[in-house]
């Protein structure tokens, strides 16, 4: 049995698995921040309670889905990926001193970064989003859950081209901050077409 290739496969399983998540928590954040746009009409008239009621059931619902979204999919697939990228680590400690110098460095330290994001967004966005507070607008939650992006292009590009000796520091830079400014100027691009509708 060879423990490497199962734990690269469980690796890859955790992070495609982390990256939906985070993906799918982000979009269900922007939901939730947009469903204030629903008026609460004052007074009993049936237009005015059916908006309240579908407000407050659009809060419990969102609330319930970023609390499983981060549960079920998120943490567990978190914990899959660091565990078999450790055992990957730990059964071939070669891999430190293997292909471009720090890659492996440099990779590791993204990853941690990447369960600073997380982390930040359970308390930060989502805790006092399900008490009713709005930390971000949505157009700033949008941009927040681009933020994984970042991640989701640097880290394979550095494992690959590092691991096989030809990372080059200076193109992974202008390529991530070329890849950045391009999903920014998207969103705005997004955000003034939505507003013209």
């Amino acid at each position: 049995m060879n423990v490497i290739l199962i734990a690269k496969a469980l690796h890859v399983v955790g992070f495609v698995s982390w990256f939906a998540g985070l993906f799918y928590l982000g979009r269900v954040l922007v939901n939730h921040a947009e469903s204030d746009n629903l008026v609460p009409l004052e007074g009993d008239t049936p237009d005015a309670v059916r908006n309240r009621l579908k407000r407050e059931i659009l809060h419990e619902e969102y609330s319930a889905t970023e609390d499983r979204v981060y549960r079920i999919i998120v943490n567990p697939a978190m914990m899959i990926t660091w565990v078999a990228g450790l055992v990957m680590l730990v059964w071939n400690p070669g891999y430190l001193q293997s292909g471009t110098p720090g890659w492996l460095h440099l990779k590791l330290l993204l990853v941690v970064l990447l369960v600073v994001y997380q982390g930040y967004t359970k308390r930060r966005l989502v805790v006092p989003m399900q008490q009713n507070k709005r930390p971000f607008s949505a157009w700033q939650l949008r941009l927040w859950n681009e933020v994984p992006t970042f991640f989701l292009v640097s880290v394979p590009f550095i494992a690959v081209f590092g691991l096989a000796g030809e990372l080059n520091y200076l193109y992974l830079a202008l390529g991530v901050a070329a890849f950045s400014l391009l999903i920014y100027r998207a969103a705005r691009a997004y955000r003034v077409a939505r507003k013209g509708t």
